[in-house]
């Protein structure tokens, strides 16, 4: 084969080439004194798209064990974290002036013949007189000893119960001062670490009943979770400072 013949028939292949698909394409090379050696090119593999793949972090718990552990811990958290919140909802009447029947709602009466305490409002009245006054009238006037001992082992701040008759205890409500209010504060904030400490042993408490492995999707989501209601707590305090003025 001539020197001419060869180049035109290289030319001949490379237009070939460029025509037909890559996909399953005939390429040949000829060489002197030999036949054709025929090669295939491989057609390329699409990628696959991770748009749709979910990380491990944002998969959800399976586990039916799990779940219901998770579950269990929720309610306990959201039960701690929102007597808190009606602590603090309290407070923040009482940094304000305002007077309600809310504030002896903490009120416990022990009863004699009886092993259970009762609250306040199954034994007596409570109303709001002038509005610095707090008014408690009792149902039944041999009750009304263990309503006093009742108010003074509540030891809520600024209440000192003054009898009036056999039914009736007036307990005057003084407008609260400045360091009124921070003490009122730096309980609530006492209070606030409490919290935290039992929404955090719950916490421990369900891992050590889980046994879950390290890294897992199930310790993600009860760390999760603690954050949430620790959180929680914090804004309520963060809110709580401001409406009394704490620094």
């Amino acid at each position: 084969m001539s020197l001419l013949r060869l180049t035109l028939c290289v030319r001949a292949q490379a237009r070939l080439l460029a025509q037909r698909s890559a996909s399953s394409t005939l390429i040949a090379f000829p060489q002197r004194g030999q036949g054709l050696i025929r090669t295939y090119a491989s057609a390329k593999k699409q990628a696959k798209s991770t748009a749709t793949l979910v990380p491990g972090s944002r998969q959800p718990i399976t586990d039916k064990a799990a779940q219901e552990e998770y579950a269990k811990a929720e309610a306990s958290m959201k039960t701690s974290v929102e007597w808190y919140r009606k602590e603090c909802a309290m407070v923040e009447t009482r940094a304000s002036g305002r007077i309600t029947p809310a504030l002896l709602s903490p009120v416990r009466v022990k009863l004699p013949g009886s092993n259970s305490e009762v609250r306040l409002e199954e034994v007596a009245t409570v109303g709001v007189r002038e509005g610095s006054t707090l008014l408690i009238t009792v149902f039944e006037e041999d009750t009304i000893k263990y309503i006093e001992q009742a108010l003074y082992d509540s030891k809520i701040a600024g209440v000192v119960p003054q009898r009036q008759d056999n039914r009736t205890i007036k307990i005057p409500i003084p407008k609260p001062t400045v360091e009124a209010r921070l003490a009122l504060f730096t309980t609530a904030q006492r209070k606030a670490e409490e919290i935290r400490v039992q929404v955090r042993k719950q916490h421990q408490t369900s891992l050590k009943r889980g046994k879950y492995e390290k890294h897992s999707v199930e310790l993600e989501e009860f760390q999760k979770l603690t954050d949430r209601y620790v959180g929680e707590i914090d804004n309520i305090l963060a809110s709580l400072k401001k409406a009394t003025g704490a620094k």
